[in-house]
């Protein structure tokens, strides 16, 4: 047997005073191992019975361009579809800017009766550019209550990597001038937007970069993916700024063949599990718009099938 490196204590006799004072020292320690444990098993009781976190629900509407034809012949109505369909809110495109003040006031009682949001439009140059034009347009979304203005596509001033450049510059000025009324600005993206020009930069790099981070930088989806472009490595370059996606589908083929932009939402070559993932996790999505630029079916129909293979997925 090895001899221990330290010595063992001596067991000295204790003291009348000592033996006291360890013994009323006892119930002490064990009432606070008591408690200990009783909040020890609290705890593990809290965790067992404690409901998960619910994930965060985002909204899905519906960009109105989707169901153009319905909107020319009847705005009331086709709100009423939209919503009794499940949309819980819509974009409205550059036809409203023409609405009058009354009119807009109108539209925001009938989005209200119906439970439907306004939370951005889409809209033409003039009404990023300082001046009536621009308060116009502040006033019609304040009225809306939409609180992001989307430049619908650009101007034909933005040529070459300089007029881009301009562009971005013009957009940032009008962020600025915007946030002064609670309001932001954006940009949606198009196929043509996603090619170098120049050799420089991609269009969508030279504004990304020439805007400030508050911009939002409205994602297509579908132009995307036709362009040959990474979804994933786009969102991930810019994270907080992909407020809103448009849940636009594309397919390879033609016209005739009903694919391209023709096919429906989920029914074309769209990674859309990883996209929904990443915008969620990095790239600060708000709200989601179905859009679509035709298909085999009615407006409606397609605005129907869309939301019902939507809400699959997201089961």
């Amino acid at each position: 047997m090895s001899t221990p490196s330290s010595p063992i204590p001596s067991l000295a006799p204790l003291s009348r005073r000592r033996f006291l004072a360890a013994a009323a020292a006892v119930p002490a320690a064990l009432a606070f191992a008591s408690l200990a444990g009783r909040a020890q098993s609290a705890s593990a009781a809290t965790a067992l019975t404690a409901k998960p976190t619910k994930p965060k629900k985002y909204p899905i509407g519906i960009e109105l361009y989707a169901v153009r034809g319905e909107l020319a012949k009847d705005l009331p109505k086709t709100l009423q579809t939209v919503a009794k369909l499940g949309y819980e809110c819509v974009e409205f495109y550059s036809p409203y800017f023409g609405w009058t003040f009354p009119f807009a006031k109108d539209v925001r009682r009938q989005l209200e009766d119906l439970g439907l949001r306004c939370y951005s439009t889409h809209n033409s140059f003039a009404s990023f550019t300082p001046g009536e034009t621009m308060g116009r347009a502040i006033e019609l979304n304040q009225i809306l209550g939409a609180k992001t203005l989307v430049l619908a596509s650009a101007p034909r001033t933005a040529v070459g990597a300089e007029g881009w450049k301009k562009l971005a510059g013009d957009l940032a000025t009008a962020t600025a001038e915007l946030v002064k009324h609670g309001l932001s600005a954006g940009f949606h993206n198009h196929a043509s937007e996603w090619k170098k020009i120049e050799g420089e930069a991609r269009i969508m790099d030279l504004l990304a970069a020439g805007t400030p981070q508050d911009f939002v930088l409205q994602f297509d989806v579908g132009t995307c993916i036709e362009a040959g472009a990474d979804p994933i490595a786009w969102i991930k370059a810019h994270p907080g700024r992909i407020q809103s996606v448009h849940l636009k589908d594309w397919a390879p083929g033609t016209r005739a063949e009903e694919k391209g932009f023709r096919v429906l939402f989920g029914e074309g070559v769209t990674p859309w599990k990883e996209i929904l993932a990443t915008v969620e996790s990095v790239g600060g999505v708000e709200f989601y718009l179905m859009e679509q630029e035709g298909s085999r079916y009615s407006e409606f129909e397609t605005a129907e099938r869309c939301l019902a293979t939507w809400k699959k997925m997201r089961a």
